[in-house]
């Protein structure tokens, strides 16, 4: 009988020891300025998105920063098109985001507000629905050649993440434009002149530019290290 209350006891005490020390475990807040037109935000967002899955501490809040403000109509679609051809820059580093060429006769697309405004509204309905539409979004304009500011395709793309078709609607809420708006100013306040721009939450600088899975594994143990510095 003492062997095995020995045996019994032993994991549930280990248990135990396991949770008080996650519990201790600060979690890393990162907060990424992004813009879904710009292709090294879309690098960016998968290697931090891998890092995410990798570290359970780690979490990724994506904000806002519009590099279109304002619709340009009229663009012309031979010109944009030769201009994708540059996307085979960032598709040939490691960790990239998937790219092609533009094909058809969808888009340019006019500005960066659109799928800003359809993010957000996925977020109200949690981190899960606003994964779903961020990478769909990525993934429509880079790799599919589907206009991201066309009204149309937003909704197929709402509708394809599998969200209630009557929350579409909230994109046109006026505090979500405030809160993109604010978002993109506050990117500026942080010194972000470009995007990908990242900081620590509580951090009062930016890092710019897709940088490599790996230094952003070294800059999030630094931060790790730091935070388990200050604790202790």
């Amino acid at each position: 009988m003492r062997d095995a209350r020995q045996r019994s006891g032993r994991p549930a005490a280990e248990r135990r020891t396991r949770c008080v020390s996650l519990r201790r475990v600060p979690r890393i807040r990162l907060v990424a300025y992004s813009d879904y037109l710009c292709p090294w935000c879309y690098n960016a967002s998968v290697r931090l998105g891998r890092l995410a899955s990798e570290e359970p501490d780690v979490e990724i809040e994506w904000r806002s920063f519009l590099l279109r403000p304002r619709p340009s109509a009229g663009r012309d679609l031979e010109r944009f098109r030769a201009y994708t051809e540059s996307w085979q820059r960032p598709a040939s580093e490691p960790d990239a985001g998937h790219f092609r060429t533009w094909q058809g006769d969808a888009g340019p697309p006019t500005h960066s507000l659109p799928p800003h405004l359809v993010a957000k509204a996925a977020a109200l309905q949690g981190s899960e629905a606003f994964r779903r539409i961020h990478e769909a979004l990525l993934r429509a304009y880079f790799a599919e050649s589907r206009d991201i500011s066309a009204d149309a395709t937003l909704r197929a793309l709402w509708d394809e993440a599998g969200l209630p078709a009557a929350n579409f609607s909230r994109r046109e809420d006026p505090e979500i434009l405030r809160r993109v708006l604010a978002e993109h100013e506050e990117a500026q306040a942080f010194g972000a002149t470009g995007v990908p721009a990242v900081r620590a939450a509580d951090g009062d600088s930016v890092i710019t530019g897709a940088l490599p899975l790996a230094t952003y594994r070294r800059w999030v143990e630094r931060l790790r290290e730091g935070a388990a510095g200050s604790a202790g």
